[in-house]
């Protein structure tokens, strides 16, 4: 954190077009992101400035939606492509697609943007939300994954597999699986490392 915001006693630093287009980079170089999780981001620095200062936060949120649509305009800042490339690393981690929805949602990205990454994720694979579950099974050690007693510890893997947004069937299929390899074939390929 810097230090200017994050010390009892110190005031933040007055917000110019200048001072936010810098946190908006330094923002930008750490963290993917999109556009209205951005604008949030910036609009905290603001909104610190202006209680700090007495000066009114709509004339930095006018410089927010400048540098935002700047941003867009540029292609820096791109929904699409952030949604994308989030709901494939959510996918790989064993997200289901309830879960990314939520995940992408959360962050700002409209429902129809959603919706395209989503289908674009559907592409990859036949059955996404069953390759996901076998991702997570398997960094989890579930199910086939798991080294003993599976069959004692069944209802706590579907418990596990349903609270990462997973329905009963897919998470029945991975759990009560003979196999790995009869998941593989199932899921149409090797999964995820």
């Amino acid at each position: 954190m810097r230090p200017d915001s994050s010390r009892p006693g110190k005031k933040p630093r007055k917000v110019s077009a200048e001072s936010l287009e810098r946190a908006a980079l330094h923002y930008l170089e750490r963290f993917a992101s999109s556009a209205a999780n951005l604008r949030r981001v910036l609009m905290r620095r603001v909104v610190r400035s202006a209680e700090a200062h007495g000066t009114n936060p709509t004339d930095g949120a006018a410089l927010v939606d400048a540098l935002v649509a700047r941003y867009q305009q540029s292609g820096l800042l791109d929904d699409a492509t952030y949604a994308r490339l989030r709901a494939e690393s959510l996918h790989r981690q064993g997200a289901s697609r309830r879960l990314t929805r939520a995940k992408l949602a959360a962050k700002g990205v409209d429902t129809e943007v959603i919706d395209l990454a989503l289908t674009a994720l559907a592409e990859t694979a036949p059955e996404p939300d069953l390759a996901a579950a076998c991702n997570y099974a398997r960094r989890r050690r579930l199910g086939p994954w798991r080294r003993s007693k599976r069959a004692e510890h069944r209802d706590r893997d579907l418990a596990a597999l349903g609270r990462q947004g997973f329905g009963y069937e897919v998470a029945r299929k991975v759990v009560d699986a003979p196999d790995r390899d009869a998941l593989e074939r199932e899921v149409g390929g090797r999964l995820e490392n």
